[in-house]
C-alpha cells in the first residue's frame, strides 16, 4: 500500500492547526506556569487516556527534564500516576471525582492547576478544574475540539482549534516539549538552539 497521500494530509491538517494558534493566550499561560514556579507553588496536572500520559508526560520533563539543571525545581503532581488511590475512588466513590478528591484540603491559592481534555467536557477534568478555582488557584486549560466546558472555566487557556483527536492530543504534546525547552533557555539563560537539553533521552 501506498500511503504517502494520507501521510501529507495528516501532517497539512496538523500544521494548519498549528497556525490557528492563539499565542497571546499560550503565552500568558506558560506566565501563569512561570509565576506558579517562582512562588514554588505546586502546579497540578491531569487527564484521560492519552491526555493521561501527556500529564505524566508533563511531570517528567518539568520535574526532571528542566529541574535537573536548576537550582529551584518545579513541582509538578501528576494526579493520574496513582493507580491505586485512582482505582479506590473511582470503585469506592465513582470516577469522576478521581482528581477531584486528590485535591480536597491539598490545592491552595499558591498552586496551578492544569487540565488536559480533547474534547473539553471530561467529568472528572471539569470537576477537579471546578474545586481548583473554589480554592482560589488558577487554571489552565488544556484542549481540542470547540474547547468544551473546561474551556470556558479556564483563566488561561492552550488550545488546539481541532475536530480530530489524534491531532489534538498530538500538538498538545508539543505544548509540553515547546515549553520545555523554551524554559529551560530562559531559566538557564542559555541561546535558544536546537542542541541544548536533555540530548541523551
Amino acid at each position: 500500500m501506498d500511503f504517502k497521500k494520507a501521510i501529507q494530509e495528516y501532517y497539512e491538517r496538523e500544521m494548519a492547526a498549528i497556525k490557528r494558534f492563539n499565542l497571546d493566550e499560550i503565552n500568558e499561560s506558560m506566565n501563569a506556569i512561570l509565576d506558579a514556579y517562582n512562588r514554588k507553588g505546586t502546579i497540578y496536572i491531569c487527564g484521560n487516556g492519552g491526555s493521561a500520559s501527556t500529564a505524566s508526560h508533563f511531570q517528567n520533563d518539568f520535574n526532571k527534564g528542566i529541574s535537573e539543571y536548576v537550582d529551584k525545581k518545579f513541582n509538578f503532581y501528576c494526579l493520574n500516576d496513582n493507580v491505586a488511590t485512582i482505582m479506590a475512588v473511582a470503585n469506592d466513590i465513582g470516577y469522576e471525582e478521581v482528581f477531584r478528591f486528590q485535591l480536597r484540603n491539598k490545592i491552595t491559592p499558591n498552586d496551578l492547576f492544569i487540565g488536559i481534555s480533547g474534547s473539553g467536557n471530561s467529568k472528572n477534568v471539569v470537576n477537579a478544574a471546578e474545586y481548583a478555582k473554589e480554592c482560589g488557584a488558577k487554571v489552565v486549560g488544556i484542549t481540542g475540539y470547540t474547547g468544551g466546558k473546561l474551556k470556558e472555566l479556564a483563566d488561561y487557556k492552550m488550545h488546539v482549534d481541532e475536530l480530530d483527536m489524534q491531532i489534538d492530543e498530538d500538538l498538545h504534546m508539543t505544548f509540553d516539549h515547546m515549553m520545555m525547552k523554551i524554559f529551560y533557555n530562559y531559566l538557564t539563560k542559555n541561546e535558544i538552539t536546537g542542541n541544548n537539553i536533555a540530548d541523551t533521552h
